[in-house]
């Protein structure tokens, strides 16, 4: 299946409550979409579609650096898992001088191009899992990835070994570390009972303290 072209069929432009500047590809209705991914996946291989939804860490993090844009001008960006890009697309229109959006999933990568041209923005876009990758970014940034314990002990893992400074967005997932992190701001985020527990997500933007300033 082109990926570009089920982005086209199946998702709508919209801001996300949060942050309204810029516009994505989002589903419109969460549960036909995600059952149509769960039925094309035993067929074709269409992984879950988390590049439809501005997920709360997400757009918490991306409203921080639009509102802050001094954390992101002139540095080269990384945002990790980018799913729509949200994050990434924040950077670029906060002044940063490069930014890469990686995410596994090439539907991702196809709605992260969508998303760029919408907004008329330039992001880099990679395929690869960056844990464990080299120190080439200034800034790294993780908005909502902490809702699986293995992907978040390995994520953690190497953020806390990198040199670049890190910020994250998260609503309280589970697996969300509990030390190690100063909380830079607090967001109410409007989110959906199809994806979350609530209406209102509490939302953090965080930054992480390296090892090496533990040391």
């Amino acid at each position: 299946m082109n990926a570009d072209a089920f982005i086209r069929d199946n998702s709508e432009l919209l801001t996300p409550p949060l942050v309204p500047e810029i516009r994505l590809h989002l589903a419109s209705e969460v549960i036909p979409l995600w059952r149509k991914t769960e039925e094309e996946l035993a067929e074709i291989g269409v992984p879950p579609p988390y590049w439809a939804f501005a997920w709360a860490g997400g757009q918490a993090l991306a409203r921080y650096l639009l509102d802050h844009p001094e954390l992101v001008t002139d540095k080269r960006v990384l945002d990790f898992g980018a799913g729509s890009g949200l994050v990434a697309l924040a950077a670029a229109r906060a002044g940063a001088a490069h930014v890469t959006a990686a995410d596994i999933d090439p539907f991702a990568l196809a709605a992260i191009a969508r998303n760029a041209a919408a907004n008329d923005l330039s992001v880099e876009t990679t395929g690869e899992d960056m844990i464990g990758t080299s120190d080439s970014f200034d800034l790294i940034l993780v908005g909502d990835m902490c809702y699986e314990r293995p992907l978040a002990e390995r994520l953690m893992m190497w953020l806390r070994s990198v040199r670049s400074d890190v910020l994250l967005g998260d609503p309280g997932r589970s697996y969300f570390p509990k030390t190690g992190l100063t909380r830079l701001a607090l967001y109410s985020v409007p989110t959906t009972r199809e994806l979350e527990d609530r209406e209102i997500r509490e939302t953090g933007v965080w930054r992480l303290a390296r090892d090496a300033d533990r040391d």
